[in-house]
């Protein structure tokens, strides 16, 4: 298994990808949450959310009364108190309003994996990343429940459903291919697979979880139970998944070496555990 590893962080400001691999605006090096500016956005932003939320509530209610079929966007829209072009300045399609929060989670998703720590494991930055999307689920979970029905009742929705988990393994898959240890690995035709495997396995992982979840009413921890699976993930791929990547000139987080009998191990004091943990096991295995 080849390893993706954490890159020089250089593109921090520069101009961004979204999921469908439009270019976006250089990230701003202010502080967040400061000047009039920033505030009139997060009220901007919080007032979308609600709308959005508004009439996924309504299409929901709808749809369970009424049939999916036999729902149109004019009685969504008349359903929660606004106009047809209300409705359209939100979401392109009647099932397109039972996920309204998605596009949101998927920003905060890649706010994750922009923000991660330098040395942080690449895998482990996914998984945090992916909690962002369980996090969705769980602050609603009656909500969560009755959007799995109907999901599993309407092969439209359904559909839906499966774009927008096809979205967080795009990201995610992205980021893990952007990392590979150019030292480890020879880059070829098989990087982008072994990207998408990785990526898959934690998507998996969570959707496993969450579809037990939601099958149980609700009911339950789910962060711990997603943590767990999780921790399947990484015993699988720990040994190919490489921690980062040190900067030209840097010296790695952590090595081992050994000396006759002697197994002598260096580490700086922010390298992560299961970091010094695998250079231990190279060392041994070298002797």
């Amino acid at each position: 298994m080849s390893q993706p590893a954490k890159s020089a962080r250089s593109s921090r400001g520069a101009a961004t990808t979204d999921s469908r691999g439009a270019k976006g605006p250089k990230a701003s090096n202010a502080p967040k949450g400061t000047g009039p500016e920033s505030a009139g956005s997060r009220r901007a932003a919080a007032q979308r959310l609600t709308m959005r939320r508004k009439l996924a509530a309504a299409a929901m209610e709808l749809f369970a009364t009424k049939g999916y079929e036999a729902t149109t966007v004019d009685e969504i829209a008349a359903t929660a108190g606004v106009a047809r072009r209300t409705f359209f300045r939100h979401f392109r399609s009647k099932e397109e309003a039972i996920f309204p929060d998605h596009d949101d989670t998927l920003v905060r998703a890649a706010g994750v994996l922009d923000a991660a720590p330098p040395h942080e494991n690449p895998l482990d930055t996914v998984c945090r990343g992916i909690k962002e999307v369980m996090r969705m689920y769980a602050a609603s979970p009656a909500v969560s429940v009755e959007r799995y029905r109907l999901t599993r009742e309407v092969p439209a929705l359904r559909e839906r459903e499966i774009a927008s988990v096809a979205r967080y393994e795009r990201l995610f898959t992205r980021y893990l291919l952007g990392h590979f240890d150019e030292t480890a690995h020879h880059v070829g035709d098989d990087d982008p697979l072994l990207a998408e495997v990785a990526a898959s396995a934690v998507v998996t992982a969570h959707n496993h979880v969450l579809r037990r979840w939601l099958r149980s009413g609700g009911q339950g921890d789910v962060e711990t139970q997603l943590d767990h699976a999780f921790a399947i993930v990484r015993e699988t791929f720990g040994a190919g998944i490489g921690a980062g990547r040190p900067e030209a000139g840097e010296s790695p987080a952590a090595a081992a070496r050994a000396e006759g009998e002697v197994l002598v191990t260096v580490a700086r004091t922010d390298a992560p555990l299961d970091e010094v943990m695998r250079a231990i096991e190279k060392a041994l295995k070298k002797s």
